[in-house]
C-alpha cells in the first residue's frame, strides 16, 4: 500500500475544508433543534412592545423624520459592522422613521428630528445624541452602563 505524503495532504485538506464545513445553501441563518435563530437586524418601533423585552434586551432606538434622512442613513451604516458585537450584548436595534405613526417609543422619548437613544435594559433612556455616533463608541457606551457591569461581573467573578 502507498503512503500518502503528509504536506500534501495537509494542503488538499485546508482547500477543500472550507466546502465541507460551508455547502452550498449555508447562507441561511444556522439551525438550533427544528427553530431557526434569526439574524440581527433593525425592528421597525411599531413592532416592538416594551413589555416583551424588559430586562431581557438592551434597545438602542434610532429616530428620524424619514428614512431617507442623511444621518439615519449614515447612523445604520455605521451600526451595520457592529451587528455581533451588539447581539452580544443583548442590543435590539429599534428603527422609528415616522413620526405621524406616533409610536409608543416616540411618544415616550419625544425626539425631533434625527435621535440615537441608548437605553439600559430597564428601558430607561442613559445616553441621548442628535448625530450620528460610531458603533464602536455605542458598544463602549454600553459596556459602561450599570447593568451591564453587573452583568460582566456575574459572568466573570475574577474581573473585580
Amino acid at each position: 500500500m502507498q503512503r500518502i505524503a503528509r504536506r500534501p495532504f495537509l494542503a488538499v485538506l485546508a482547500l477543500c475544508l472550507p466546502a465541507l464545513a460551508f455547502p452550498a445553501g449555508a447562507d441561511e441563518a444556522p439551525a438550533v433543534g427544528s427553530t431557526v435563530v434569526p439574524a440581527f437586524a433593525p425592528v421597525p418601533a411599531a413592532d416592538v412592545v416594551e413589555a416583551d423585552f424588559l430586562f431581557l434586551r438592551r434597545p438602542v432606538v434610532v429616530f428620524a423624520d424619514s428614512p431617507n434622512d442623511p444621518a439615519f442613513v449614515r447612523q445604520m451604516e455605521l451600526l451595520k459592522r457592529y451587528y455581533a458585537e451588539l447581539d452580544a450584548r443583548d442590543v435590539i436595534l429599534i428603527t422609528d422613521t415616522d413620526p405621524a405613526a406616533a409610536s409608543s417609543l416616540r411618544q415616550k422619548l419625544r425626539p425631533r428630528g434625527f435621535s440615537l437613544v441608548l437605553m439600559d435594559k430597564d428601558w430607561k433612556p442613559m445616553i441621548r445624541k442628535p448625530l450620528p455616533w460610531d458603533g464602536r463608541e455605542i458598544v463602549n457606551s454600553i459596556d459602561k452602563m450599570p447593568i451591564a457591569r453587573s452583568e460582566a461581573l456575574e459572568k466573570n467573578p475574577a474581573g473585580r
